[in-house]
């Protein structure tokens, strides 16, 4: 019986990645979820009741495991290419590699499953509140522990026209994954008790996320900037060999010729080797360029300090005074070797894997009279880093090279991400990147341009900046933690009472 529920747990857990872009069918992250609930409820048919309280833990850690491997093998298995196409690892290894991947990720959710499964009191609130506080904080702990990986975290399925989108400004991705997940219990109850009260309930947290998607948090001010973002689209195998790098820097200056705009934005490692080695006087060409155009131009590069350190950097040249960000946070395996791992290097070839964090607190860009926030691919993943730029940044900046992923669902997902991001922050978001996708996110979380993946493109968009803080841009993750630490502490109470 019990591999019958992990079976399930499995399947519902592979389902709910449906729920994420490019289908966005965002009620299935409540149905997905609502199975998990009623695997590990006492009401379920299918459910723990009757177990002594040990051996309940285990089952649901089994449980939400297998649930949580489901997800992350559905919603992840694009790391595979970057290990085996690009990174030239054996085909057997990258998949092993990525099974153990997802596993570990997977005890987030095993431990959300095994804590309920151990604590729950069998009342049709409480339970529904226990469930999600704990599947806020497991969530909210794989987001930053071990440097994190809060990719496919619940409340990303939930961009517009979601209802529950309304909360991100004031609860965050995770906060929204909370409340994910209490309406998939109070579902789950209502189907296996037959009452109508948690369905009305249901629609009450509805009806104020709609009524939340209406308020905005931030203005617009000054006049809009003209800025156009380019998808060079290099092949990721191309784009390391010598022979191919003058093509590539050619690319960037005639794009960048033919596109004149106040801000004109170049991916990540647009220029694909240590700025330092560049042919003479190819920066002074970009910016000769930019200013005969009339504005500023930003580029990923690759800069490296006195110390001999390397850094995945923005530069950007113009009319303005140049700028430059060096990416915070990396990526364990892909930019640096977590402690003990440096063997894992002997099995993969990864360009520039040796890489040092940017320092903290680094400023907001200059650009057409705009303070742009840039971030690195990776890095908007984690909204409570990008909020540290907020108030000063009026715009937000994301860089990115997904060419690692080839035709995965890593494109349409990151652009989701920076959707969740845009209404944390009351932002725009520009992203500029190599293959994909390339796009202009208003404040209120929706996508008013983007361009096609896998073309050689130019994306020309009006952007204002915009002044104002949201709830989640002041507190963080702050408020979400502290909620769902509040709900445990009710729990707790009503199990003592």
């Amino acid at each position: 019986m019990v591999f019958w529920r992990q079976g399930l747990a499995l399947l519902a857990g592979g389902a709910s990645v449906l729920a994420y872009a490019p289908f966005e069918l965002f009620p299935l992250a409540f149905l997905s979820l609502a199975v998990l609930y009623g695997l590990l409820d006492p009401m379920a048919p299918a459910g723990l009741s009757g177990m002594p309280r040990r051996r309940r833990a285990r089952h649901g850690f089994s449980i939400g495991f297998a649930w949580g491997l489901g997800a992350m093998l559905a919603g992840v298995s694009w790391l595979y290419v970057a290990l085996h196409r690009y990174g030239g690892m054996p085909v057997p290894l990258a998949a092993f590699a990525i099974l153990l991947f997802c596993a570990a990720m997977a005890l987030y959710a095993g431990l959300a499953g095994a804590l309920f499964a151990a604590l729950r009191q069998g009342t049709a609130w409480g339970d529904a509140a226990l469930f999600a506080a704990l599947w806020l904080l497991t969530e909210w702990l794989r987001g930053w522990l071990f440097t994190g990986f809060p990719w496919l975290a619940s409340g990303y399925s939930q961009s517009p026209p979601s209802p529950l989108a309304g909360f991100a400004p004031v609860l965050g991705v995770f906060g929204v994954g909370g409340l994910v997940a209490l309406v998939a219990a109070w579902t789950c109850r209502a189907v296996l008790a037959r009452r109508h009260e948690p369905l009305l309930a249901v629609l009450v947290v509805l009806a104020v996320g709609g009524v939340l998607r209406q308020v905005s948090w931030t203005e617009a001010v000054g006049t809009p900037v003209k800025v156009v973002l380019l998808q060079t689209n290099i092949e990721q195998g191309l784009k390391w060999r010598p022979e191919m790098l003058q093509r590539w820097l050619d690319v960037n200056v005639t794009m960048l010729r033919a596109n004149p705009a106040d801000v004109v934005v170049l991916p990540e490692t647009t220029l694909p080797l240590l700025v330092e080695y560049l042919p003479p006087g190819y920066l002074d060409e970009l910016q000769r360029i930019a200013v005969a155009n009339g504005g500023d131009v930003i580029f990923g590069t690759f800069t490296r300090n006195e110390a001999g350190h390397i850094f995945n950097a923005a530069i950007s040249l113009g009319r303005s005074p140049a700028g430059h960000y060096a990416k915070q946070h990396l990526v364990p395996f892909g930019e640096y070797s977590p402690p003990l791992f440096r063997w894992f290097y002997g099995l993969v070839n990864i360009p520039m894997a040796d890489q040092t964090r940017g320092a903290e607190g680094q400023p907001p860009l200059a650009l057409a009279g705009q303070k742009v926030a840039v971030n690195i691919c990776y890095e908007d993943v984690f909204g409570e880093e990008l909020i540290r730029s907020l108030p000063e940044a009026t715009l937000m900046l994301n860089i990115s090279n997904l060419a690692w992923y080839g035709d995965s669902l890593a494109q349409p997902q990151h652009l989701q991400i920076a959707r969740l991001r845009a209404l944390e922050t009351g932002r725009p978001m520009l992203r500029a990147t190599n293959t994909g996708m390339t796009a202009l996110v208003m404040p209120d979380g929706t996508v008013a341009a983007v361009l096609p993946a896998f073309q050689a493109a130019a994306l020309p968009v009006e952007v204002r900046g915009y002044q104002g803080l949201t709830p989640y841009a002041r507190w963080g993750n702050g408020l979400a933690v502290g909620l769902a630490g509040l709900a445990l502490l009710a729990c707790a109470g009503w199990r003592r009472s």
